[in-house]
């Protein structure tokens, strides 16, 4: 599914229906999944289409642009130590459309993963963030690129003491996902500071060698410059 397609295009691919049809000179879009349907005309001339995983973080509304991974399982990270897992995350799907000379314009954001939220800190000054819960793993695990991608998470521990881990936090603004034909990835980093803080951020370099970078869609909102990192202060 992923990938750049030509219209006139009828794809029907794991619960997910979508097509786009010449109608005269417009484009008429057609999308039918497990978070509704959308019908939508397009007073374009377009030739294409570009189908490629996006932040995580649209469906089913935009409400924030942080995303918490709960692990499956706690890590205890030694003093000093800088170690490796792998762990899921939920894949969201968007669907731009290629005008003559205009670029790439967003259609739709399709997903096929649950959707929950959480906060994240003090009820009163918390974060809420869209919430995934994930498996550690030594290995890239299997997964359904249209539902899960992967993510290499390492972890930095420059503590002197031990430290208990239970979650990352992430900002969307700094996602670099990468995809192919079988698997959707990030790589991140997070490094453990004292007083149980911690900082996440994201690396811009495929998984496996080959893969595709995915048109992100927060950057190309043009908003104001916002870190990329996010400070983990309300506990690991």
């Amino acid at each position: 599914m992923y990938g750049y397609h030509a219209i006139p295009l009828r794809l029907e691919q794991e619960g997910i229906t979508l097509s786009l049809e010449q109608e005269g000179e417009n484009v008429l879009y057609r999308a039918v999944s497990p978070t509704g349907e959308l019908e939508k005309v397009l007073l374009a001339r377009a030739e294409q289409v570009l189908i490629n995983p996006v932040e995580p973080l649209h469906k089913p509304k935009e409400l924030t642009s942080s995303l918490l991974i709960e692990f499956e399982r706690n890590l205890l990270v030694e003093p000093g130590a800088t170690r490796t897992i792998f762990v899921t995350f939920p894949v969201e799907i968007g669907v731009f459309v290629i005008g003559e000379g205009s670029g790439h314009e967003i259609l739709d954001v399709l997903t096929l993963a649950v959707q929950k939220f959480t906060l994240y800190g003090d009820p009163r000054t918390g974060v809420i963030c869209k919430y995934w819960s994930s498996h550690i793993s030594s290995a890239p695990p299997p997964v359904n690129p249209l539902h899960e991608g992967v993510m290499e998470l390492t972890l930095i521990n420059s503590n002197t003491d031990w430290v208990e881990v239970t979650r990352a936090v992430f900002n969307a603004y700094g996602m670099k996902i990468y995809y192919s034909d079988s698997l959707v990835s990030m790589r991140a980093s997070m490094k453990i500071m004292p007083r149980r803080l911690a900082e996440t951020e994201f690396l811009d370099a495929p998984l496996v060698p080959g893969m595709t970078k995915s048109l992100e869609l927060y950057p190309a909102r043009k908003l104001p410059v916002v870190p990329a990192k996010f400070v983990m202060e309300a506990g690991l």
